[in-house]
């Protein structure tokens, strides 16, 4: 069995593998030494973790997972089943380098755009021939909201559901704000999309992510939907380090 953890900007999701099947899902806000003994605990044939994080002070855990477990933290020098072209790959995130692998799992020798919408939105692209080029960070829907309410005098905070419907015309400021910022973030992601596919043939585009069930109700490109991509691509990394 496998143990990985993604520790991203808001939550963290682990997850329990037997071989390629997804036997333990988790999302908290956090991820301990303690929540990594009671998994070890429960499923005791858990024998490899790799651990992916974007915050900082994970040490204690790591410590821990290395005398546990045969431990992989994924970094930029970690062996990765594509070839990593980004110019400066010690500041690319790991969360991004996760989340094409799990793609390359679902469409092998395609030119993909990996989208992730979270905190921030995230476009990576990785060519047919295997090479990751890089791609674009934007805001997330939520920082948008904030940063109207943090950056102006009277502004209200606003929150939204994927279930929300998106009117173009708002008749009070908390609508007009919806309409600004839910109609501008998919006309934004879909030109996006649209210049990728212009420019790399047979272009498959798949989204994961915390609003990834906003953008998939709404966008007009064709896209694949996985929310669990990131998980899926450090469990291919930690497979692909086991193989080498």
């Amino acid at each position: 069995m496998q143990l990985v953890i993604d520790i991203g900007n808001s939550f963290v999701k682990s997850a329990v593998f037997d071989g390629q099947q997804m036997i333990d899902l988790q999302r908290s806000p956090d991820f301990t030494v303690q929540t990594a003994d009671q998994l070890l605990n429960k499923y005791k044939g858990i024998r490899r973790c790799i651990l992916s994080s974007v915050r900082e002070g994970s040490g204690e855990l790591e410590s821990y997972l290395r005398k546990k477990t045969g431990f992989i933290l994924l970094n930029a020098q970690t062996p990765l089943p594509f070839v990593n072209k980004y110019a400066t790959p010690e500041k690319l995130g790991k969360d991004r380098l996760a989340a094409v692998a799990g793609a390359q799992g679902f469409f092998p020798g395609r030119n993909i755009l990996v989208l992730d919408a979270g905190t921030s939105i995230t476009y990576d692209l990785l060519n047919a021939s295997g090479e990751y080029l890089g791609g674009g960070i934007s805001p997330g829907i939520q920082m948008r909201f904030e940063a109207l309410h943090t950056f102006t005098g009277r502004l209200p905070l606003v929150k939204t559901k994927a279930e929300n419907e998106v009117n173009l015309i708002g008749d009070t400021t908390e609508k007009s704000i919806l309409s600004g910022v839910l109609n501008g973030v998919l006309q934004e992601v879909d030109g996006i999309i649209s210049k990728y596919d212009a420019e790399f043939s047979a272009l498959q585009t798949l989204i994961c992510g915390g609003d990834n069930k906003y953008f998939d109700k709404y966008l007009k490109n064709n896209i694949f939907a996985a929310p669990n991509l990131v998980l899926l691509g450090l469990m291919r990394i930690l497979d692909f380090n086991e193989d080498t």
